[in-house]
This record gives C-alpha cells, sequence and structure tokens, in this order.
C-alpha cells in the first residue's frame, strides 16, 4: 500500500513537468515561426533596387507631350460625393464590359452600394472582373458572404493579386495598390480612391479627401484606354494570381442567397433614390476636356522588390518642368536617392502632405517629425496641410500643361514595393481645373520655415501633436527608423 501511495506523486510531477516541457516546445516553436514570418517577409526588401541604364534610355520627357489634340478627353473628379455617384453612373449603364481594380474593398454603405451595382450588371450579361490585393482581401472578403453573392455569379470573375501564404513569408509584402475602374470601350476612372465609405460617398462616418480622373475615349483605338486595359491584362496574368471563390454551388448557400438578395434591392432603392444618377447615360462628352495626349506609368508588376520606375519618371517629368512644379501626397518617407530627386527640383518645386497632427498614418507622421530637416534641405517648399480631414491624395501640376494623378505615395513602399499607376495628361484645361482645385487645399496648409515655425498663414495655429502620436516618436521613433522602407 505504502508504494502505490507514494508513486501517485511521482506519477503526477512527471505529468507536470511534461505539460511544462510542451508549453515551452510550444512557445519557442511559436518564436521561432514569428521570426521566420518576421524576418522572411522584411529581408527581400532590405536593399532596393536602382534605376537600370535601359530605363533610363526608354525614358523621354518629351514622349509625354502632344500636339492638337488626342482621342481622349478628361475630367478630374475630387469630391467624394461625386466619385461614388459617378461610379454607379457607368456601372449601371455598362454594356459589355465592367473592370475594376482596387487596393482595399470593404462592405460599409458605400462598398455595398458598389457591389449592388455590379451585381446588377451580372444580371443583365455584363462580364464583370474585379482585381483585389490579397492581403486586404484576405481580410474583407474572405467569408463574406456579399463577395461570395458576387463572385459564384457566372458573369462575375474577382481575380486576387498576390494572396497570402505564411509558409512563403517573402512573398507578403508584395501588394496591389492600383484603383481603376474601366467601362466597355468608352471610359476609364483612375486615381487613388479605394472602395468604400473613407473615400466614396457621402455616408457618415471618417473620411479621407482624395482624386480620380475620368477619361472618355471618343471613339479611338490609340485611346490611353487601351494602355490601361493592357496593364490589366498583363498584371492578372501573372502567376502570383488566383481566383477568388467562384464554385457555383457558393451561390445555393442560405447566407449567400440571402446577400444577393439584398444586394438587388439595394440596386433597386439606389435607382429610385438617385433618378438623376442613374436614369440617364454619363455625359461623358460634356463633362470633360480636351487632352493632347494621356499616357499611362507603372512600377513593375512582380510581387518583390521593385525598380523605382514610377518615381524615376515622375522626377524626369518635374525636372523638364519650366517654371514650375507642384507635388500633393499624404506623406512623404524618403530615402538618400529620393532626397537627392527632390533637391534637384529644389526650389521650382512645392510639396503639401498632412501636417504630423493631421496625418492618418501614425507611422508616417512619426517619420516626417524626425525626417523634417533633410526634407527642408531639399530647398523645395514644404507645405503641411491641416484641413481636419486626413487628405489622401496623389497628384502632381508641372507648370501648366501636365496634370498627374494616381496611386503612387511620395515614399519608399510605393516607390521600391507596391505596384502603382500614375496618368499623365498633357491638357492646359485639365491642369489648370486640378491647379484650382490644389490650390483649394494649400489654402489651409502652413509653410514650415524652420523644423519648428512656419511662415504667416491662414491658420491661426498648427495642431498639437496627440499624446499617441507623441509617445510612438519618443519610445519607438528609433526602432521604426530600421523599417522605414516598409512605410
Amino acid at each position: 500500500m505504502k508504494q502505490k501511495q507514494s508513486s501517485q506523486p511521482q506519477t503526477g510531477q512527471t505529468q507536470k513537468k511534461k505539460s511544462r516541457t510542451c508549453r515551452r516546445a510550444i512557445l519557442v516553436f511559436l518564436l521561432l515561426f514569428f521570426l521566420y514570418l518576421g524576418i522572411g517577409a522584411i529581408a527581400p526588401f532590405t536593399k532596393q533596387p536602382e534605376v537600370s541604364e535601359s530605363t533610363k534610355a526608354a525614358f523621354d520627357p518629351s514622349d509625354y507631350y502632344g500636339s492638337g489634340y488626342g482621342p481622349d478627353r478628361a475630367r478630374i473628379i475630387e469630391n467624394n460625393g461625386e466619385a461614388l455617384d459617378t461610379r454607379l453612373q457607368m456601372i449601371r449603364h455598362a454594356k459589355e464590359r465592367i473592370i475594376m481594380s482596387t487596393f482595399d474593398f470593404r462592405t460599409d454603405e458605400a462598398g455595398k452600394d458598389l457591389l449592388a451595382l455590379l451585381l446588377d450588371a451580372a444580371d443583365r450579361g455584363v462580364s464583370v472582373e474585379i482585381f483585389a490585393d490579397g492581403f486586404n482581401s484576405w481580410i474583407r472578403m474572405e467569408g463574406n458572404e456579399y463577395f461570395y453573392a458576387l463572385s459564384s455569379h457566372p458573369n462575375v470573375k474577382i481575380i486576387l493579386y498576390n494572396k497570402i501564404n505564411p509558409l512563403r513569408p517573402w512573398t507578403i509584402m508584395g501588394r496591389m495598390h492600383d484603383k481603376y475602374l474601366i467601362i466597355d470601350d468608352t471610359a476609364y476612372l483612375l486615381g487613388g480612391r479605394n472602395a468604400f465609405g473613407y473615400f466614396l460617398g457621402d455616408y457618415k462616418g471618417h473620411k479621407n479627401y482624395d482624386w480620380d480622373v475620368l477619361v472618355y475615349n471618343t471613339g479611338s483605338k490609340d485611346s490611353s484606354l487601351y494602355q490601361v486595359l493592357s496593364y490589366y491584362k498583363a498584371i492578372t496574368a501573372q502567376k502570383c494570381c488566383s481566383i477568388f471563390h467562384d464554385k457555383a454551388s457558393l451561390a445555393e448557400r442560405s447566407s449567400v442567397q440571402e446577400a444577393a438578395d439584398e444586394l438587388r434591392s439595394r440596386a433597386a432603392d439606389l435607382m429610385e433614390k438617385k433618378p438623376g444618377v442613374f436614369e440617364n447615360e454619363y455625359d461623358y462628352a460634356g463633362k470633360t476636356e480636351k487632352t493632347h495626349k494621356i499616357s499611362l506609368l507603372h512600377n513593375p508588376t512582380h510581387i518583390f522588390a521593385k525598380e523605382p520606375v514610377v518615381f524615376y519618371q515622375l522626377m524626369e517629368l518635374a525636372k523638364a518642368a519650366k517654371e514650375r512644379v507642384t507635388i500633393h501626397t499624404p506623406y512623404a518617407v524618403c530615402n538618400d536617392m529620393m532626397y537627392e530627386a527632390f533637391t534637384q527640383l529644389g526650389d521650382k518645386a512645392e510639396i503639401m502632405f498632412n501636417s504630423a497632427a493631421n496625418n492618418g498614418n501614425l507611422f508616417a507622421a512619426v517619420d516626417y517629425l524626425r525626417q523634417k530637416q533633410r526634407l527642408l534641405d531639399t530647398g523645395m517648399t514644404i507645405m503641411e496641410y491641416e484641413g481636419g480631414v486626413s487628405y489622401h491624395g496623389k497628384t502632381m501640376a508641372i507648370d501648366d500643361e501636365l496634370a498627374i494623378v494616381g496611386s503612387f505615395n511620395m515614399d519608399m513602399r510605393s516607390t521600391y514595393i507596391d505596384t502603382e499607376l500614375m496618368l499623365v495628361i498633357h491638357s492646359e484645361e485639365v491642369t489648370r481645373d486640378l491647379r484650382e482645385k490644389m490650390n483649394e487645399y494649400e489654402q489651409y496648409s502652413a509653410i514650415a520655415d524652420t523644423v519648428d515655425t512656419y511662415l504667416p498663414s491662414k491658420l491661426e495655429k498648427m495642431k498639437e501633436l496627440p499624446f499617441k502620436k507623441k509617445a510612438v516618436r519618443t519610445c519607438f521613433g528609433w526602432l521604426m527608423d530600421q523599417v522605414r522602407f516598409l512605410f
């Protein structure tokens, strides 16, 4: 009896030791796995590629100017409400084909409006293709009945760029940041707006300001529409692209059927509430301006560290300016190459971005505070925007001739990591309109004189930096400097 009693505590101790050993093994495994993820994801981007001699030889700024008028007409769209209504109207009257590319698509009110009209178009027999980034689709679209209602439709195809695979962390950072909407061979929208309520519509909630350019093809095969279409076909043909859930059996799920019914009902309600938007086709000819030439700039489309093609091309166009270059970007996160390019522009260039307090990107805001002197040293006029709403616009105006709109931020991520598009429009009328609208934002900015002082402006006082940003700057500023190439 005594021997049996003495063996029980030993058995219990053995089990506890095994349990502790098992927990330690799990913790070690998780630690090693997260190290594998972190190092694997970051390491491929620690060295930034240089501009190749072939890229330099192939680019001539004079190629982006045209003589006479070309086949495309264009219009700048700046208002969020108009941006949504224009998309809905274009989709509603599509006859054969809709192609929509977006970095982030959500099912908030504005997102559901888009989904409702896209499903309505598919029901009418229109071919609908949606191209979405593989990281944001994993967060927003997986398990979402509204997207399943669309993807399971026989006339719809949803394509993902670089779907997340934790077992291949070296592929994780490559993101598709392009935003455009192509309608038949008639027109397209291209800009910086994601597909949800921050950027589209007048629904309540958080807002960002951004830009689109609407381009109308008057009927020529020389239209820039075919440049965008060709780019779309090339990028979606890559091995890193895959099809989002397209099985017809998905449509048979009761939850998916309910979502589809809701979207169809929503489309009917929208058409009843906004007859001015839906009854007639968009007046493309009447609402757009003549252009001499429109050209598409784009980064390489693979998922690894990229040659900084778009940044180089934008800076070459800017260097060729006769008098004045105006750049708008949400933030500026630069390396030595980018600072040098800005320095070459010098005092003929001005750049506007969010102040650190107004910036919705915490990391970019803190980086600016730590790197501000380097931007001042370039000689450019530095304007900090404080309009109360975070500014997300990505535009350039060169002299009074070139208007440039797209998805490219003046940061290292857009320069070296993401796919990006910028549309170069040679048109005095479009450039004048863009400059006027840019100037409206600039009225709510202050010009930085030194790191701590500003020239007199319409703003009575610059906003105080929120506690959260102060804390991050103080506690993690040095660490952020080590990985700023990812911002």
